[in-house]
């Protein structure tokens, strides 16, 4: 990707700022439209919030029942181009909302089976009212005192990061340049005081670079405004970040193929327990915050309240002491114009604003309507930078990765196609078959094929987002780090200081994904 840079003569038609899944969702349909396109990350892919999610690429029922119709329709319409594009990474995933009261039946009965009807040919499978023996078939470890039955429905689920990668590979093959460790320390104008590019620095090397572009985008999620401000230190905030954790649990909370959904919390949120990775995962929370950091803290109410929740739904109520890991993550919600405290209520809906300097800036949005959000962004930027006008392509784009679920080969069929080329090299050398860590399924081969094949250049960057060790299982994790920082420095030709530089900037960030990090 440096020698791309390197090469590229003349100014990009875009610049992307960010890389997450909005930004790479831009990079994907700008160079398949033949623009000439350099996205920058000033850390990881997806280190800032696209990681982070709850795993499920869904339309929101729970803005359905806030009357965002259309929200909904375009989400679950993008929800089956996905599973679509990358089968090998978006499946169906069965809902039990389960009716303690006589009400709920027919109320959620008839919302989910109008939410159902809005996916039209998208759809991923019926509704249906469950007795209350069908209802515990399904969910085994629901609270059973009470109960009187369920409402079953159908949604998707995926792997966020592991997505995200393979995106970035789909860009770069469609002839986009990416870099990740690429920090914008400056937006440059020309001397009418429109933006003509921007400088960045590579935090690997230190060196600075200018890099001309007729338009830039700027899809830095919860960090929209500090981009915006360098361009324009007058610019009004745009952002009002709320911050939310998921608690990951071992399998036995929810043994089933099964998820539970709960639509009403203490906090007006949707609560989630899914299955994921052979796990269990439960959230989320929605907290007003001041500013966005890299590394969130969970606090201890956050912690509290869906321990809490969860103990009202299942059998064995899960305590700290069940605790695998913790993960937050922070959304970039848009502010309204008389905006309460309460960021659950802020529209999900994506907003392109194109400040008086030209900055184009893209936030808001979900997961699930990246690629919609993308297609948008990039008519107005070629609208914007008078760039010829070209068609989006990606409605059926296959990601990378693309292959129909067939024969299942365990964990690394989250790679799809390239689970071969992982293979191969465990085949190669039987030592790199081995397991990181006995708790998890990840293998030696997996770190060399993402330091080789994925751009991985930390061992935060594997075991965080090229696998997912660090969101399923903390402990696990740190103890993962010292075989993981070898075998990358071997595969990178770096010494043995870097990887213990590496191994103790690890153990701090993961933290962080303790109740150790847990904060008041």
């Amino acid at each position: 990707m440096l020698a791309r840079l390197q090469d590229h003569k003349g100014e990009w038609d875009i610049v992307v700022a960010g890389g997450g899944a909005t930004g790479v969702g831009v990079a994907i349909d700008a160079a398949s439209r033949g623009y000439r396109t350099l996205l920058l990350e000033g850390s990881d892919f997806g280190k800032g919030t696209s990681s982070r999610s709850t795993k499920l690429v869904h339309g929101g029922v729970r803005y359905l029942e806030q009357g965002n119709v259309s929200l909904v329709m375009e989400a679950l319409k993008e929800r089956g181009i996905l599973r679509q594009n990358a089968p090998h990474l978006v499946g169906n995933l069965g809902f039990v909302v389960p009716n303690y009261d006589w009400w709920e039946a027919p109320f959620y009965g008839i919302g989910l089976k109008a939410y159902n009807l809005l996916s039209g040919k998208y759809g991923f499978g019926a509704s249906r009212i469950l007795s209350r023996e069908e209802t515990l078939e399904k969910i085994p470890t629901l609270h059973p005192d009470g109960l009187r039955g369920g409402v079953s429905y159908y949604d998707g689920q995926f792997d966020d990061a592991r997505l995200l990668i393979n995106m970035v590979s789909t860009a770069a093959e469609q002839g986009a340049t990416l870099l990740n460790y690429a920090r914008i320390t400056q937006v440059l104008k020309n001397t009418e005081g429109f933006v003509r590019g921007v400088m960045a620095r590579d935090e690997e090397s230190g060196s600075q670079f200018e890099v001309a572009a007729k338009v830039v985008v700027n899809a830095t999620g919860p960090w929209t405004d500090g981009l915006r401000k360098m361009a324009d230190p007058g610019a009004q905030k745009m952002i009002a970040p709320s911050q939310g954790i998921h608690l990951v649990f071992d399998r036995s909370f929810l043994p089933g193929d099964s998820a539970i959904m709960v639509p009403h919390t203490s906090d007006g949120r949707v609560l989630f327990a899914i299955p994921w990775h052979n796990h269990t995962l439960v959230g989320t929370t929605d907290t007003p915050i001041e500013t966005a950091t890299l590394e969130p803290s969970p606090k201890s109410e956050e912690v509290e309240f869906i321990l809490k929740t969860a103990a009202d739904y299942l059998q064995k109520p899960p305590t700290r002491d069940d605790v695998l890991a913790i993960y937050t993550g922070i959304r970039p919600l848009v502010k309204a114009g008389n905006s309460s405290g309460k960021t659950s209520a802020l529209s999900r809906d994506h907003t392109i604003h194109i400040d008086e300097s030209g900055l184009l800036t893209i936030t808001g949005g979900k997961w699930t309507t990246y690629r919609h959000m993308a297609e948008d962004c990039v008519n107005h930027a070629a609208t914007l930078a008078d760039l010829p006008e070209r068609p989006c392509l990606t409605r059926n784009l296959n990601i990378h990765g693309f292959r129909a679920p067939s024969e299942d080969r365990g964990h690394l069929s989250f790679y799809g196609s390239d689970a071969s080329n992982i293979e191969k090299i465990m085949r190669t050398d039987s030592a790199l078959a081995e397991k990181l860590v006995p708790e998890l399924p990840y293998t030696a081969a997996e770190v060399v094929w993402a330091a080789r094949s994925e751009m991985a250049r930390t061992v935060e960057d594997v075991l965080a987002r090229r696998t997912r060790a660090l969101f399923l299982n903390s402990k696990a994790a740190i103890s993962a780090a010292p075989k993981t920082a070898q075998l990358m420095a071997r595969e990178l030709g770096l010494n043995e200081q870097w990887q213990t530089a590496q191994i103790s900037d690890f153990n701090l960030t993961a933290r962080h994904y303790t109740l150790e990090g847990v904060v008041d």
